[in-house]
């Protein structure tokens, strides 16, 4: 489960950073954790889109296909925020132990 919140947090960092189509973030993470399948990194997609994390919406296209894009809600902030904080915790609780 650990990685799983890891790649949550990874997705909702990135689009903190701006809105972001799906492949591009599912490169981005391939290049962090090349192991992690495609399908696990569109299944927290789908699920940060049901619980209202986020939002998906269709770009222009140019082309080729319409590419969708994904954007954070108020609630995907704070849930951001929210992860990143749980992070910070236990980097620090690992520290403390000298395991980084």
């Amino acid at each position: 489960m650990l990685k799983r919140d890891l790649l949550e947090l990874c997705l909702l960092h990135l689009m903190a950073q701006g809105d972001q189509y799906g492949y591009e973030l599912l490169r981005q993470l391939h290049g962090v954790f090349p192991d992690t399948q495609e399908s696990a990194i569109y299944a927290i997609l789908r699920g940060l889109c049901r619980e209202g994390a986020t939002e998906r919406y269709q770009g222009e296209t140019s082309g080729g296909p319409a590419r969708k894009y994904y954007r954070l809600t108020d609630h995907g902030m704070t849930l951001y925020d929210r992860r990143l904080e749980q992070w910070r915790a236990l980097a620090g609780a690992l520290a403390e132990l000298g395991i980084m």
